[in-house]
C-alpha cells in the first residue's frame, strides 16, 4: 500500500525500508537539535560583550529549555499513542480508524496545549527557584521560559503532525517541514541576539516563530496532499473509544518521560549547587551536544517503533523482531564512533558554544564519563522501539521510572556530591541508569512478553483466522 510518501513496512528487505525510514528522521531530528544548539551558539558568542554575562546568559537559556522539555514530555504519551496506533491501523488496512486517531490527537492536544501554558507560566518563577536557578541566570531563564510557554501550543502541534507521519511510515515530508523552521530559526536568532541584542528572549522568540511557521505551513501543505486527516473544523472531534486507548497506551509513556526530565532537572539543580552558573553552562553545552550524539540512536528507535506497529498490526511479529535487530547493529556502530570522537575532542566540542576557559574545563570533566552513555543507548532505544511498537508502554514506564529513581539520581548525588567527584561523577548517572534500563528491556523481550497483544488492532484476515 503507497500514499504519497508513506511506507508498507510489512513487504521488502528489512534493512532497505529502515534505512529508507531513518535517513529523513535523522535529518529532520538533527535539524530540530539545531533550534537549541544554535541558540545556545549565538548566545554563547553574540549575547553580550562581556564574557561572565554571556556564561550567564547560556546558563538561563539551558535551564529554561530544560523546563520546556518537561512541559513538552508531559503530553508525549499521545504523540507516542498516536504513532503506534495510526501505525497499527495503518498495517492492519483500517485507515478510517487512523484518521478518527489523529483528529482525536490533535483535539485533545489542543486542550492540554492551553491548560498547560497557564499552569506553567503561573509557576515559572517557583520552580526555578526549586531548581537552585543561580542568580546571575534566574531573570534570563525565566525570560526564555515564559516566553517558549507561550508557544506551547506550536510545539504539541508540530510533534503530532511528525508522529502521525511516522506511524504511516512516511519521514520524507517531515524533514521538510523542520528545514523551513531550522532556517527561520537560524535567521531569527541571528537578527534578534546578534543584531538587536535581545539576549535570551530573542533566542526564544526565534524557537516559538519558527516552530509556528513550521506547524502552519505542514498544516495548509497536508490539508492538499493525500493525507490521511483533511484539517476541517469538522474532523476535529474525540472519538471516546480512539481517546481510551490513547490513554490506556500514552499514560505510561508520558509519566515516564515526565520522571525521566525530572531526574535530569534534579541533576541541573546538583550541578547548579556543585558549581554554580559555570557548571549549569558547562553542562548546558554538553547537553546540546549530546542531542545530537544520540540521533541516531533515536532515529533508529523511531524506525524500529513504526515497522514493529505495522508489522504487528499485520501479525507479522517476526519480522518486526528482526527489523529491531538490525537496527541496533547501525545504530551501534554510530555509538562507538561518537564515544570515540568525545573522549578524543571534549575540550574542542566545548569550547564550540563557549570559550570560557572554566566553562570548557567542566564541561571535559562532565563528558569523559558521560559519553559512555553512547555505547548503551542504541541497543536501550531499539529495544525500547520494538517494545513501544507492539503497545507495551506501561513497561517502558516502570523501565525508565526505576533507571531515573534508582539509578541516575542516587549516583549522581552519591559520585558527584557526597563522593566529592563533581561533575565527572553526575556524569556517570548517565551510562548508569541506561545499563539498567538495557537489562531490563533485554528480559522484557527474551521472555517474550511484547508478544501480548494490547490493542486488538489487526488485520480482518488475521483476526478471522484466530478466530
Amino acid at each position: 500500500m503507497s500514499r504519497g510518501n508513506q511506507q508498507d513496512f510489512t513487504q521488502g528487505p528489512i534493512a532497505r525500508g529502515l534505512i529508507s525510514f531513518a535517513m529523513p528522521f535523522l535529518l529532520s531530528n538533527i535539524l530540530q537539535a539545531l533550534y537549541g544548539a544554535v541558540d545556545m551558539w549565538v548566545v554563547g558568542n553574540y549575547s553580550s560583550a562581556d564574557a561572565a554575562v554571556r556564561t550567564a546568559i547560556l546558563s538561563g537559556v539551558n535551564i529554561g529549555s530544560q523546563i520546556t522539555n518537561l512541559v513538552a514530555m508531559a503530553v508525549s504519551g499521545l504523540t507516542v499513542s498516536g504513532t503506534v496506533m495510526v501505525g497499527q491501523y495503518i498495517g492492519a488496512r483500517k485507515p478510517k480508524d487512523a484518521s478518527e486517531t489523529v483528529g482525536t490527537m490533535f483535539s485533545l492536544l489542543g486542550i492540554a496545549g492551553v491548560v498547560m501554558t497557564v499552569v506553567m507560566i503561573a509557576l515559572s518563577g517557583p520552580i526555578l527557584r526549586l531548581l537552585d536557578t543561580p542568580p546571575e541566570s534566574f531573570a534570563y531563564a525565566q525570560e526564555y521560559l515564559n516566553i517558549c510557554l507561550a508557544g506551547t501550543l506550536f510545539i504539541f502541534g508540530y510533534n503530532a503532525v511528525s508522529s502521525i507521519q511516522r506511524g504511516m511510515g512516511d519521514s520524507v515530508r517531515p524533514l521538510i517541514f523542520v528545514s523551513v523552521a531550522c532556517l527561520v530559526n537560524i535567521v531569527l536568532d541571528l537578527l534578534l541576539v546578534r543584531g538587536r541584542g535581545m539576549g535570551a528572549a530573542g533566542a526564544a522568540w526565534a524557537t516559538v516563530v519558527a516552530q509556528a511557521v513550521s506547524l502552519i505551513l505542514s498544516a495548509i501543505y497536508l490539508s492538499r496532499s493525500r493525507f490521511i486527516f483533511d484539517f476541517k473544523p469538522n474532523s476535529f472531534r474525540i472519538s471516546g473509544e480512539k481517546t481510551r486507548m490513547m490513554v490506556k497506551l500514552g499514560i505510561p509513556s508520558s509519566v515516564q518521560s515526565i520522571i525521566v526530565n525530572i531526574s535530569f532537572l534534579v541533576m541541573t539543580a546538583l550541578v547548579n549547587g556543585i558549581g554554580g552558573y559555570v557548571a549549569s553552562a558547562a553542562v548546558g553545552v554538553a547537553g546540546k551536544f549530546n542531542s545530537f550524539a544520540i540521533l541516531p540512536a533515536v532515529a533508529m528507535s523511531s524506525s524500529v517503533s513504526a515497522y514493529a506497529a505495522q508489522n504487528i498490526g499485520a501479525g507479522l511479529y517476526d519480522r518486526a523482531k528482526k527489523g529491531m535487530g538490525v537496527g541496533m547493529v547501525m545504530a551501534m556502530f554510530i555509538g562507538v564512533c561518537v564515544f570515540t570522537l568525545v573522549q578524543l575532542f571534549p575540550g574542542e566540542i566545548i569550547g564550540f558554544f563557549d570559550q570560557n576557559p572554566d566553562t570548557v574545563q567542566n564541561g571535559i570533566q562532565y563528558m569523559r564519563t558521560f559519553s559512555f552513555d553512547y555505547l548503551l543507548v542504541p541497543a536501550q532505544f531499539c529495544f525500547n522501539g520494538l517494545i513501544m511498537g507492539a503497545g507495551h508502554t506501561f513497561f517502558t514506564l516502570l523501565s525508565g521510572s526505576l533507571s531515573s529513581l534508582l539509578l541516575r539520581i542516587p549516583v549522581a548525588v552519591l559520585m558527584g556530591s557526597v563522593f566529592g567527584w563533581g561533575l565527572s561523577g553526575v556524569g556517570l548517572a548517565g551510562p548508569a541508569a541506561t545499563l539498567s534500563g538495557v537489562a531490563l528491556s533485554f528480559w522484557f523481550i527474551l521472555t517474550g512478553r511484547w508478544l501480548r497483544d494490547q490493542t486488538g488492532i489487526r488485520r480482518e484476515e488475521d483476526a478471522a483466522a484466530k478466530d
